[in-house]
């Protein structure tokens, strides 16, 4: 049993990063599926699909890299608020990741959202991990 699955989440994926892994497979869950569905609109995967099974389900998520150089479009996948330690952040003091050029998922009454958009909503909630 995983304690914490959105760290085993990340780490799923900076471990088949490194690994030059085309496709990673995780095990499913509603957070999980919005996370991938954000780094989707946010262009730093290039699709995923989500398989039902008998128990949780798993998502494929397809990674993106560049064609001449071979980087992924994923630098750093960083946790910040851990099950020991919550990080909450109002709307005024919520994070620009590398000056606007990365993303912060954030956890918000209305879903699970960016940063920029946690911002326009004028929301604030629990940073769940930083992106870029």
């Amino acid at each position: 049993m995983v304690t914490d699955p959105i760290s085993d989440y990340l780490t799923r994926l900076r471990n088949a990063i490194s690994a030059k892994h085309k496709v990673v497979e995780v095990p499913g869950s509603n957070i999980k599926k919005a996370m991938t569905k954000i780094l989707m609109e946010q262009g730093y995967i290039l699709n995923f699909k989500e398989i039902k099974d008998d128990k949780q389900g798993i998502i494929k998520i397809a990674l993106k890299y560049n064609n001449k150089t071979k980087d992924s479009a994923i630098r750093t996948l960083t946790r910040i608020s851990k099950p020991g330690l919550r990080k909450y952040s109002g709307v005024d003091t919520l994070p620009r990741v590398l000056n606007g050029l990365g993303i912060a998922i954030v956890s918000t009454s209305k879903g699970l959202i960016t940063d920029k958009e946690a911002r326009k909503n004028n929301v604030g909630g629990e940073i769940l991990c930083y992106v870029d």
